[in-house]
């Protein structure tokens, strides 16, 4: 049994890749959490092959390129950057196009 301190394996990433809208992580148990790009300014800006070359830590995922760094507790979570703005349906057509 683990303590309330300890991170449970089972939620341990197993890969993860982001798509042009999202961030998906596979985890041990076979969850898979995805969450918006948007949350994340960093990886948003990012260009795909910077986004794509992900390590995966125990608990969480990180991006060498750009020195980032995610949990899987936070994604769970729903924790998103502070600065964080969705973009309106406007831009996100404009960019579609």
């Amino acid at each position: 049994m683990t303590s309330s301190n300890e991170y449970p394996e089972k939620s341990q990433p197993v890969e993860a890749w982001c798509d042009p809208k999202s961030l998906h992580v596979k985890l041990k148990d076979g969850r898979e959490v995805i969450t918006p790009l948007w949350w994340y300014p960093s990886l948003l800006g990012a260009k795909a092959s910077q986004r794509n070359n992900v390590e995966l830590m125990f608990d969480g995922v990180h991006w060498p390129d750009l020195d980032e760094d995610l949990s899987v507790k936070g994604m769970l979570a729903g924790w998103r950057y502070p600065d964080a703005v969705k973009p309106s349906a406007a831009q996100t057509e404009a960019e579609a196009a």
